[in-house]
């Protein structure tokens, strides 16, 4: 099945073209036979006998736009000046810099800013350390870390390449939160690597954000970081996306009428996100859950399971069942796919309860394509921003360290992850409520106005903020 164009694969064309009729019409229709789907015309150069154009194409993959440019080389009366991949133009020198807060335009800013005075502060907080949260950055700055050995659906491609991805999680915390995030990718394979890093660094922080580690390392460091410092540790792919899941799940609930307490559901992918998806579903009272990984069901007694995966097998699946997702999936109400591309059918999905929810969550591409599920699924969501009910992290991280770093807060708690999802869910009103829209949009600036004062009251409310 053919995927769909979209803004990742995207390219701009600088096309010249003779200034007569039908040509920008020859052009267009030169580009849709390719495939391609246009997504913005710029105005008008006209210089004389020529014009001057620029388009956006949405493509489907890279070998697709050299299709979409050569079907524009060979037009007559169309030369094609430049083009270029829109996403690697965006990425060019990084997408984030830092800026400065105050003036320096005369000594008395100097003085202040730097020597002398800038001692003063220095001392006030060597006397009582807590004010480095009021008196330097740590109040509004969070260390968003990673190795590099499981990003995305790419895995294991060390911290250069995680870099990109981090610098997009930096970006989405100040876009959306007011929150100062810096990437920090590291040279770490080992948990005690990743731990003794992020331990040196953390005075430089006031809240840390683990990103893309690879399981069952991820819970191991998120346990012995969150033990060891007095400031909010968070795996977001763990426990974001397991907070966005749980709101997404509620919503549903409302459409298909079902019950919480009487959910059978399949979790594909026992990695970080799959387990913590797990765990918060548990707390949220779902009936049954089967974890699922590439050898099948999670049960007590299987071979080849990780801690983690013990851990899952001794709290879900009471019943034992066993073989493979096509095998478990049959009768069950939910699917949550935080696995791979093109891992379950159009059957398979017929094969579930009545009403069935469909989370296909993997990234870049999901366990199944909402083509494929079309009409067979009471809802159906996506970790894509191409599709309707995108799954995504970033509408609970923000809001989750927005909240945490208001109140100077030492820990994000499971109320807190809680308060969120509540909130996430609660900004789909009832009339907007659809099988179309049961997550808010990821644009939606409202949603951290929301989830930002929950967590910090969830935060009050168990006792973990620090007063200054």
């Amino acid at each position: 099945m053919a995927t769909t164009p979209t803004a990742a694969f995207s390219i701009s064309l600088d096309c010249r073209l003779d200034n007569v009729p039908g040509t920008l019409g020859r052009l267009c229709s030169a580009i849709g036979s390719a495939g391609g789907n246009i997504g913005a015309l710029d105005g008008f150069d006209v210089r004389g006998p020529e014009l001057r154009r620029n388009l956006v194409v949405h493509c489907r993959d890279e070998a697709h736009q050299l299709r979409v440019v050569d079907a524009v080389h060979a037009l007559d009366g169309v030369t094609l000046v430049d083009w270029w991949d829109r996403t690697f133009r965006m990425h060019e020198g990084g997408k984030i810099e830092t800026t400065a807060l105050c003036p320096v335009n005369d000594r008395d800013d100097l003085s202040m800013a730097y020597t002398p005075g800038v001692a003063r502060v220095c001392m006030a907080i060597h006397e009582q350390p807590k004010l480095s949260h009021r008196y330097t950055i740590r109040k509004n700055t969070v260390a968003i870390v990673s190795n590099g050995t499981a990003v995305l659906g790419l895995g294991d491609i060390g911290p250069e390449a995680a870099m990109p991805v981090m610098e997009g999680k930096a970006l989405l915390f100040k876009e959306f939160g007011g929150v100062d995030g810096f990437p920090v990718c590291i040279n770490a394979r080992t948990a005690d690597e990743v731990v003794d890093l992020v331990q040196r660094i953390a005075p430089t922080f006031g809240g840390i954000n683990l990103e893309d580690i690879a399981a069952p390392e991820c819970f191991e460091i998120e346990e012995r970081l969150k033990a060891s410092l007095d400031i909010p540790v968070f795996h977001d792919d763990q426990h974001g996306t397991a907070v966005v899941t749980l709101a997404a799940l509620w919503n549903s609930l409302k459409i298909t009428g079902k019950k919480m307490e009487d959910l059978s559901v399949v979790i594909a992918g026992m990695g970080a996100a799959g387990v913590a998806i797990g765990k918060i579903l548990i707390n949220a009272g779902v009936g049954e859950i089967v974890g699922c990984d590439r050898i099948g069901a999670i049960f007590q007694g299987r071979d080849g399971m990780n801690p983690a995966k013990q851990w899952f097998a001794e709290n879900t699946n009471p019943s034992r069942k066993e073989g493979t997702i096509a095998e478990v999936m049959r009768g069950t109400d939910v699917f949550i796919g935080v696995s791979g591309p093109d891992l379950i059918t159009a059957a398979e999905v017929r094969s579930m309860a009545k009403d069935p929810i469909v989370f296909a969550m993997a990234n870049p591409n999901p366990e199944i394509r909402p083509e494929a599920a079309d009409g067979l699924a009471a809802v159906m969501a996506t970790g894509r921003s191409d599709y309707p009910n995108q799954i995504n992290n970033v509408l609970a991280f923000p809001g989750l360290f927005r909240g945490a770093l208001d109140v100077n807060a030492t820990d994000i708690t499971e109320n807190m992850k809680l308060a969120a999802a509540v909130a996430i869910a609660e900004s789909v009103s009832d009339a907007e409520l659809s099988p179309a829209f049961v997550v808010p949009s990821v644009f939606d600036h409202t949603v951290v106005a929301r989830v930002a004062p929950a967590v910090s009251r969830a935060a009050e409310a168990d006792g973990v903020t620090r007063p200054l």
